[in-house]
């Protein structure tokens, strides 16, 4: 838990360090209104991007979710997952499966996993793009250690769909928490986790990359607002990057992460002092990841799990 406090208290410092209040305020106030607010209607099709994802994860289980019955499970996920360090968000959507359609917990944690297995690997076809476009940005060194971490992101998961490697363990872990009476755990989440592969994945796998193109859109028109003249291609290469740091388990939605991260490059890529960067990336905060918690916490509100 306190690991999560390193992100804001990197953005407390990012702020001290490199940011002008004046001038980021002032460059804040000048943003233009109409692409803020495009780029906040944005999210409900990114929302209902990753809706579609998850429907179609679920029908390869054999488990069909209508459309309003799985808003009404997975936005009350969205405020959680948003606002609390972890995965929590889709232990809801676990319990949900459980309790309204007597889905177990291995079957729906295969569901999970699959669904989070769809946005790293989006991702890190983004972040590869973005690696080249920023080719001449970035030193030698920093461009190996750019892709050994891609490469390295990429192939650990696999352990999970090698037959008689993941089983071991995965078997004697689950003994452990669950206890002997429910041995039969781990086969069911090998099962319903692999049972998703191949063409099954191809929806899921399309609806996530018009998902990170809506995210990607957004993050343009808070550029565009912002009046710094990035390019569609900038914008993807340093928000997906971004992401992928975003992943480490430093912080919550990436605060503190991400701005740090615009602070050092937009100088050396755009030519951009660390204010835009830090302006930017508030911006992106902003008009991605407030709505939703706001959306997902009424939603919270309107049809908590308990009931």
């Amino acid at each position: 838990m306190a690991m999560r406090l390193v992100g804001p208290l990197l953005l407390v410092w990012v702020l001290w360090r490199f940011g002008d209040f004046q001038a980021l305020g002032s460059t804040l106030k000048g943003a233009s209104l109409g692409p803020l607010l495009a780029a906040v209607v944005l999210d409900a099709g990114v929302i209902h991007a990753k809706l579609i994802r998850w429907q179609s994860l679920l029908g390869a289980c054999k488990v069909r979710v209508g459309t309003a019955e799985a808003y009404r499970a997975y936005l009350p996920s969205l405020f959680l997952g948003l606002a609390t360090p972890g995965r929590v968000g889709d232990l809801v959507r676990i319990q949900y499966l459980k309790r309204d359609h007597g889905v177990r917990y291995p079957e729906g944690l295969a569901v999970s996993v699959v669904d989070r297995l769809c946005d790293v690997y989006v991702l890190l076809a983004f972040v590869s793009l973005g690696i080249v476009h920023m080719s001449n940005a970035l030193s030698a060194p920093l461009a190996r250690i750019a892709w050994l971490a891609v490469v390295g992101v990429a192939v650990a998961p696999f352990v999970l769909f090698m037959p008689g490697v993941a089983e071991p363990a995965a078997g004697w872990l689950y003994a452990r928490v669950a206890g002997p009476a429910a041995s039969d755990g781990p086969a069911a989440f090998f099962d319903a986790l692999r049972s998703q592969m191949g063409s099954a994945l191809l929806v899921p796998l399309g609806t996530t990359a018009v998902a990170f193109l809506l995210n990607y859109l957004q993050a343009w028109l808070v550029a565009s607002s912002l009046g710094l003249g990035l390019s569609f291609a900038d914008v993807v290469a340093v928000v997906s990057v971004s992401s992928l740091l975003g992943l480490l388990p430093i912080s919550v939605s990436g605060v503190g992460v991400r701005e740090a991260f615009f602070a050092l490059v937009f100088p050396v890529a755009f030519g951009l002092n660390e204010t835009i960067g830090i302006a930017f990336g508030l911006g992106v905060f902003g008009v991605i990841y407030l709505p939703a918690l706001a959306v997902g916490f009424i939603a919270w509100q309107a049809w908590p799990p308990s009931r």
